[in-house]
């Protein structure tokens, strides 16, 4: 019990980090371009990338009229789902949520053309 809480807190400090590795970007990106960068939701804009989630969630979604509506909402799902298929796979410390004998690395090759 103890090993799938570690994986979840890593997990979960993965994607917090990725969203603030977004905010060093951005502030890198503006420092060029002789701009402040994100600095409205708090003091050094440390908030931004939690400001730019709720901004997402809550975006209208805009059908084109001769579009397949019910592909359109199933498409993220279906991006989601498959990149988190692979997470179970992963070996996170000595305990695997997925007990594999077979080698991971054909598995890795095979799913490879899909990332480019």
């Amino acid at each position: 019990m103890s090993e799938v809480l570690n994986i979840l807190i890593s997990l979960i400090s993965i994607l917090i980090s990725l969203a603030f590795f977004t905010i060093l970007e951005r502030k890198i990106l503006s420092y060029i371009q002789l701009r402040k960068g994100p600095n409205k939701v708090s003091m050094l804009g440390l908030l931004q990338p939690f400001s730019d989630a709720i901004k997402l969630f809550n975006k209208t979604m805009i059908f084109p009229t001769l579009s397949n509506f019910i592909l359109i909402l199933l498409a993220p799902l279906m991006v989601f789902v498959l990149s988190m298929v692979m997470w179970p796979l992963l070996p996170l410390g000595s305990f695997n949520i997925i007990d594999s004998t077979f080698n991971l690395l054909i598995l890795f090759i095979m799913s490879s053309p899909s990332v480019t």
